[in-house]
């Protein structure tokens, strides 16, 4: 995917970094509103409440380990966001995109949820709190196609803003040319590569069927996390071990090669090219070209 440069101008209302602030991108007509939950009460009245958008709420989940996420839509999210203040308890931070006044209506925020709820599922990178995904609504040629436009920035946005649920890792382009490594050990192999996004492991990966001991006591964000992907249908049982159903983006190469594996793992160790040499070696010999 070829993607333009683009520049963003976050304004930080309230002179707190981690209050309110207001995101908006280079000739764009939408702005993203991003706060803290607790902010709410205190800020609802401005009048990028009162307009028409699509909504994210974001927090930890029940047991702990990651986030999840709740996407909606509202005419006007004021009324939405205040419901959910009042009614859902896992949210702690929301982001929500408008535009200028008359710009959305109730069918374009329905589209717009409809699309991220999809893009969520299909992405498997946050546990959803949405119970089933909303129907698309139907629009004109040039509605979708505005609408269209209006998604592609708003994806564009939010890993800017440190939301990465929407992302799919075989859309995200390998930063070094043939850099595809291996990971090899008890009867399995996996290849993968760095890229902007992490360290992805491409579909079609095995990765271990049974884990060490030791996972679970020492490493257990890593053990829960590879349960999870079992659970989600990223890996997929397969002969006894587990394969990769999609190409999937992990946070560093070490929590890679540890669902691969089963245990702990120094991903920079692990993970080698078609020479052997490891990720390590590798890193090191690019930082003495530099």
């Amino acid at each position: 995917m070829n993607a333009s440069p683009f520049s963003l101008r976050i304004f930080v209302a309230n002179g707190d970094p981690d209050g309110l602030r207001l995101v908006e991108r280079s000739n764009w007509i939408g702005k993203a509103v991003v706060f803290p939950r607790t902010l709410l009460p205190s800020i609802k009245k401005r009048d990028e409440f009162g307009q028409t958008g699509v909504y994210l709420l974001l927090g930890p989940r029940e047991d702990g380990e990651g986030e999840m996420l709740y996407i909606g839509e509202g005419d006007p999210v004021r009324d939405r966001l205040e419901s959910h203040y009042a009614k859902k308890d896992f949210w702690t931070k929301a982001v929500f995109f408008v535009a200028g006044p008359g710009q959305l209506n109730k069918a374009h925020v329905q589209f717009l949820e409809s699309h991220l709820i999809q893009l969520a599922k299909s992405a498997r990178r946050m546990t959803l709190d949405n119970g089933k995904g909303e129907s698309e609504p139907t629009l004109s040629e040039a509605d979708r196609a505005d609408m269209q436009v209006f998604l592609d920035n708003v994806l564009g946005i939010l890993p800017v803003l440190g939301i990465h649920a929407f992302e799919q890792a075989s859309s995200v382009a390998v930063i070094k040319k043939n850099a595809l490594l291996t990971c090899k050990g008890k009867g399995v192999a996996a290849s993968g590569y760095e890229s902007t996004q992490g360290f992805v492991v491409k579909a079609t990966s095995q990765a271990t069927g049974q884990t060490a001991p030791s996972m679970q006591q020492h490493v257990r964000g890593m053990y829960d996390l590879r349960n999870e992907l079992i659970n989600n249908g990223v890996l997929q049982a397969d002969n006894g071990n587990y394969s990769f159903t999609q190409d999937y983006a992990f946070n560093s190469p070490s929590t890679a090669a540890a669902i691969v594996l089963g245990r702990s793992a120094n991903g920079r160790i692990e993970w080698k090219d078609a020479g052997g040499k490891t990720l390590k070696e590798l890193q090191e010999r690019e930082a003495g070209e530099g």
